[in-house]
């Protein structure tokens, strides 16, 4: 079982990704209550110092001086679901905008250890020299 006032995500379902508050064993969304199956949980971190069955202004108060936000904000997992809801929520020129950056990205490091030497390149641009001996097409 855990304990009263640790925060937890749910991993499915109605409302995925929020954190919950568990006040007994019933937890609480900040804005309603109710029973909740634990599989569906996931178990964070970060604390809220509340008594048993607090009403919603003692659970907003408390959450507000242990600045659970904030701290589930910076977070790393925090910041992987504010990630995924942002590269989610792209439009087509935003998300052609993000590959095209990735690959100017992956050039400037492959760029310097991927070259094709300069007298390689000439060769392949002259016809008659001995690459194109008795050859229609270059395969190199």
């Amino acid at each position: 079982m855990t304990n009263l006032g640790y925060t937890k995500t749910l991993n499915y379902g109605w409302k995925y990704k929020l954190l919950w508050v568990i006040v007994d064993t019933i937890v609480d969304l900040f804005t309603s209550r109710g029973a909740m199956n634990f599989k569906r949980l996931s178990l964070t971190d970060l604390k809220v110092d509340i008594p048993r069955m607090p009403t919603k202004n003692q659970l907003a108060v408390a959450i507000e001086s242990a600045d659970v936000y904030n701290k589930w904000a910076n977070s790393s997992w925090g910041r992987k679901l504010i990630d995924q809801k942002k590269s989610a929520s792209l439009n087509d020129w935003e998300r052609f905008k993000v590959m095209v950056a990735r690959v100017k990205r992956g050039r400037g490091f492959w760029g310097r250890y991927v070259t094709i030497p300069k007298e390689r390149r000439l060769r392949k641009k002259q016809k008659g020299g001995p690459l194109w001996q008795g050859r229609t097409h270059l395969h190199i």
